[in-house]
């Protein structure tokens, strides 16, 4: 029975087994063993992992057609596009075009009063818990009431690696790229 790679190591990592099932499948001789295949394997991975992390742009994995949230929308109707669409927050416009936010369901979340760590089930263990409705607090508020601003953002050019970076350290979930102009 072929072992699951170790707690910790690289979800792609492979075992004896798999190279040696591989090896199987290549016509002819191969004068390496399943060791010193792994150990080229790890390295040519790692190394394009990283020409991956440096060169890939944004540009290139971007989401071009992207859901716009005017900044005076009413949360009611925010709330509802968000959903229709199927996306859990979207950058946020003013009356210029220029992103000037970017609201998600952590935003509703966090103005919901459900603490440091939003999350739908505290939101029901509190709804469980206690009468009455923590959204109320939202109605007649506009998306910019409670949009994360300024927006963090980033530019066609930036890497892959870099974006990653970015979202570990500001721990965000989307990253709206835009141009000189700021759309």
């Amino acid at each position: 029975m072929k072992e699951l790679p170790e707690q910790g190591s690289s979800p792609l990592a492979i075992s004896d087994e798999d190279v040696i099932e591989a090896m199987k499948t290549i016509p002819g001789y191969i004068d390496i063993t399943p060791g010193d295949f792994k150990e080229v394997y790890q390295a040519a991975y790692a190394l394009a992992m990283k020409r991956l992390f440096n060169t890939l742009t944004a540009e290139a994995i971007m989401t071009k057609s992207v859901l716009l949230v005017d900044e005076v929308m009413e949360l009611v109707d925010a709330a509802a596009l968000l959903a229709e669409s199927q996306v859990s927050g979207a950058p946020v416009v003013g009356d210029n075009g220029v992103i000037v936010g970017v609201v998600s369901e952590k935003d509703f979340l966090r103005e919901m009063g459900v603490g440091e760590k939003p999350s739908f089930m505290r939101i029901a263990t509190h709804c469980l818990n206690n009468q009455g409705c923590m959204i109320g607090r939202l109605r007649n508020k506009t998306v910019a009431d409670i949009m994360t601003h300024p927006p963090i953002t980033g530019t066609p050019g930036m890497t892959v690696g870099a974006i990653s970076a970015l979202f570990a350290e500001r721990q965000i979930n989307r990253l709206p790229i835009i141009d000189a102009e700021r759309r």
